[in-house]
């Protein structure tokens, strides 16, 4: 998948911008209160983004209780380090002062 693609979605949009913030993240923690989306929309989309080697998946045990799923954005990965820096131009473009309409 190129680079354009994996843009396209808002959902991966998000959940690399929350990534590059937090580090990592509890993948409930991730859905529920960060992304907004339904667990199966988000998963699929990390499932995606694991395929790409953008994301890695880390299973940890926590006490009296099952394993917990966390995520973490690969920064070692080439692609990942160009899609944050793609969001940020993007996000840049978005704060500046372009005029919203022009008048001829």
């Amino acid at each position: 998948m190129d680079l354009k693609e994996l843009l396209a979605s808002k959902g991966r949009q998000k959940i690399i911008e929350i990534l590059a913030k937090y580090r990592e993240m509890n993948v409930m923690h991730l859905v529920n209160n960060k992304v907004g989306g339904r667990y199966n929309d988000v998963n699929r989309n990390l499932i995606i983004m694991e395929k790409e080697g953008i994301i890695i998946n880390e299973y940890r045990k926590q006490v009296r209780r099952a394993k917990i799923r966390i995520i973490k954005l690969n920064m070692e990965n080439f692609r990942a380090q160009k899609l944050l820096k793609a969001l940020k131009i993007l996000d840049d473009s978005d704060t500046s002062t372009f005029p919203q309409k022009v008048i001829l």
